[in-house]
């Protein structure tokens, strides 16, 4: 592992010479929503941005600051959401500003991945590759290892995976001891969680990314990105056509009132 290059550190002629040298920016993103009792508001961040540390180090890639900016988070009194039209406009922003600083490549870590903000992303990221030159790699930690299983919420994978980096704002003494489970956990079972299961996932996770990342910069082709982002729209049209009617925040509470509420 190297150093970690953050972009909010630089100078101008240092990142000049990081763009020379490795003309790839990561961007942790997050959200502040609820995951239960055993789990802290701020998780989706926390872990995109302990997993884009690891990635940055080990590839030499420049770092940007997390951002905290869900759509559709959970509808709980102390999630935060942000309207569709925002982060969709932030998105086309930072990744065209990247691109015009001389970024070849974007990867956009997201611990957050509802089904509304993982389409809007997708299709943010397909249209910056399509149209506008830089290449947009987007998606959770886990993704590109291409197991749904592992894309749990406050379940056992996000769970090992804040072992593994925060251990101290986890407290699995807090979920109760019966076989019912607050709502919002979604997957297994998150009591038998592990840091050792939660660093392995991790490690698996970010040879993944860095596959991608040396694959795209070596090949001129952009067509993975396109498949991966089709792939990935394919897997929520269900939830499109069950749910959505011009509103991803009406779609999600539909969701939530139909199967949690």
């Amino acid at each position: 592992m190297g150093p970690i290059h953050r972009y909010a550190d630089l100078r101008p002629h240092e990142l000049t010479d990081r763009l020379e040298r490795f003309p790839v920016a990561i961007a942790p993103w997050g959200a502040l929503e609820w995951h239960g009792p055993h789990l802290p508001f701020g998780l989706d961040g926390l872990v995109a941005e302990a997993f884009s540390e690891q990635l940055a180090a080990k590839t030499g890639a420049v770092l940007l600051p997390t951002t905290y900016l869900p759509i559709t988070a959970v509808p709980h009194p102390q999630s935060i959401p942000f309207r569709a039209e925002v982060v969709r406009g932030t998105w086309e922003d930072l990744f065209l500003g990247l691109g015009a600083a001389g970024f070849q490549l974007v990867c956009l870590i997201s611990g957050h991945y509802a089904q509304g903000h993982e389409i809007v992303l997708a299709e943010v990221a397909e249209w910056i590759t399509r149209e506008r030159g830089a290449r947009v790699l987007a998606g959770t930690p886990l993704a590109l290892l291409d197991d749904p299983a592992l894309l749990d919420h406050a379940g056992f994978w996000e769970t090992s995976q804040l072992l593994a980096i925060r251990p101290d704002l986890v407290d699995l003494e807090a979920l109760p001891s019966g076989s019912e489970l607050p709502v919002a956990i979604l997957g297994q079972d998150p009591r038998s969680a592990t840091t050792g299961k939660g660093q392995a996932v991790i490690e698996r996770a970010i040879g993944a990314w860095s596959g991608w990342i040396n694959r795209l910069l070596s090949e001129d082709d952009p067509q993975p990105l396109y498949d991966l982002y089709s792939e990935r729209r394919s897997s929520y049209q269900s939830y499109v056509e069950q749910y959505y009617d011009g509103s991803w925040d009406k779609a999600l509470q539909t969701w939530w009132t139909e199967h949690l509420g």
